[in-house]
């Protein structure tokens, strides 16, 4: 039997309620609820949009944040439109922009492009009934005349990319579009550009930034204090044992599944949103949100791994039980240990002769010395090569 029309409008505005939990912002109020009492009526998904500039190779558990809310949208039926802003990139944010962020080719943004889009499906629905995966070149690329139109929407200039992320929305019809509190502005502008070009304004929730390892600072590959959504089972549990207690309830509650934190299995028994229940320790609730974390990004049986290999290594002390190798050449009879770091552990070499002279590699069982970078083949032969207190490699000769 059809559902009559006020029951229809209480569904929709308990699933708006249960869509933007944990979210800042959704808005304009009550939207949201507007937007699916209408796709309802005219039998059709919603259209949720994020868009994220390729920036950096790699995503961490801050893109993650946002990237799990639309997949709370997806599993409710509707469509994410995941736009890789390979063209945006190339204007540059500047709401939130590390100093310390380069200026990227076209090739390294086309590179990242692609590992980002790969690594969004860790956590997506491929499904392309669900996903669909645009690239913002497709209709940036545009003529004077359409850039200019476009300009007329605005009259400040100097919003050049808020004018091009809004232009995103226009391009893919975007019901609702998705980003952190720092892209507020932007993602009201975006209802702007739409009306201009006659569509109706999308909804807007924003997501809060999480916080990096450290505990203070937005999550960022270049401030060093992130964790990847690709890191390995074992690095990504010893770095999520490592953030500050303070910042664990804001883990859960961003990145977990709500039967997690609210004491699910993975997670602390009684814990809503993450706190810790009563008796429990500190430790422990870390301990299950490291598993949390492992199991979603990888598997239940990864975390166990993972958390007998942090017990071994970081509790009992202990070397790894299984150490990959890094094979070195023998000739000239000396090792550059650098090397072999940047190889293996994709630093570069700058970076392992710092780690090597402020004493964090110990090679067998002695920590090498400052300045000492080269080391004889009969030294580093079978010997273990411990750099900080996560990487591991037995080394051997080619």
């Amino acid at each position: 039997m059809p559902k009559s029309a006020d029951a229809a409008a209480k569904e929709a505005v308990q699933l708006a309620r249960e869509l933007a939990r944990a979210a800042v912002d959704s808005l304009p109020e009550g939207a949201l609820a507007e937007k699916l009492i209408a796709a309802r009526g005219e039998r059709r998904p919603l259209r949720v949009k994020l868009g994220i500039d390729p920036t950096a190779p790699d995503i961490h558990l801050g893109h993650a944040v946002v990237l799990r809310k639309l997949r709370e949208f997806q599993d409710a039926g509707h469509r994410v439109v995941l736009i890789v802003g390979d063209y945006t990139a190339r204007v540059g944010d500047p709401s939130g922009r590390s100093s310390e962020r380069p200026i990227l080719s076209v090739e390294e943004i086309e590179t990242n492009a692609a590992t980002f889009q790969a690594q969004a499906l860790r956590i997506l629905d491929g499904d392309p009934a669900r996903l669909e995966l645009r690239r913002n070149s497709e209709w940036l690329d545009m003529e004077m005349d359409q850039l200019l139109e476009l300009a007329r929407t605005t009259t400040a200039a100097e919003l050049l990319y808020p004018l091009l992320q809004g232009y995103d929305s226009v391009a893919v019809r975007a019901d609702v579009e998705l980003g952190g509190t720092d892209q507020k502005f932007n993602l009201l502008l975006g209802r702007d550009v739409q009306r201009a070009y006659g569509q109706p304004s999308q909804a807007i929730l924003t997501m809060p930034l999480l916080v990096g390892t450290d505990g203070h600072r937005k999550m960022s590959k270049s401030l060093g204090n992130e964790i990847g959504v690709t890191d390995p089972p074992q690095e990504m549990y010893g770095k999520t044992m490592a953030i500050p207690d303070e910042v664990m309830g804001e883990y859960y509650r961003l990145l977990l599944a709500p039967e997690a934190r609210a004491g699910g299995a993975g997670a602390p028994a009684g814990g809503s949103e993450g706190n810790q229940a009563a008796g429990q320790s500190a430790r422990d609730a870390k301990r299950a949100l490291a598993r949390g974390l492992v199991s979603w990004l990888h598997s239940e049986q990864d975390a166990a791994a993972a958390e007998r290999h942090f017990d071994r290594v970081f509790v009992q002390h202990e070397a790894p039980e299984q150490i990959a190798e890094a094979a070195f050449s023998a000739d000239g009879g000396m090792v550059h240990i650098p090397a072999i770091m940047a190889a293996e552990f994709g630093i570069s070499r700058s970076e392992a002769r710092r780690l090597i002279d402020q004493g964090g590699v110990t090679l067998g069982e002695a920590p090498l010395g400052a300045g000492e970078h080269d080391v004889p083949v009969a030294r580093a032969e079978g010997q273990l090569l411990k750099v900080g207190r996560r990487r591991f490699r037995r080394l051997k000769a080619a």
